[in-house]
């Protein structure tokens, strides 16, 4: 885990259980660092293709609410989930 250059973003791991560990790259540096997301449940979707964001390619779009000057809250469960739960 760690930042990303030119818009800031964060480079995320995350694990879908049986599915394995897809990246991503977030744009929610605003509220959050790369040390606050560490154990942290997100909702993410991962049936689109992979796509290149600098260096890096995300392999998931990772879920938010879209404040007022890109400040991106992001959607969680409420309540726990194993990692991979499909969104329905």
């Amino acid at each position: 885990m760690g930042w990303t250059a030119h818009k800031p973003s964060i480079q995320l791991e995350i694990d879908f259980g049986e599915a394995g560990i897809k990246m991503s790259s977030a744009r929610i540096t605003q509220r959050y660092t790369p040390e606050h997301m560490i154990g942290r449940h997100v909702v993410a979707v991962a049936n689109f293709p992979p796509r290149r964001v600098g260096e890096f390619t995300s392999e998931v779009l990772v879920l938010g609410a879209m404040l007022a000057d890109n400040d991106v809250v992001l959607l969680r469960p409420d309540q726990p989930v194993p990692n991979g739960a499909r969104i329905g």
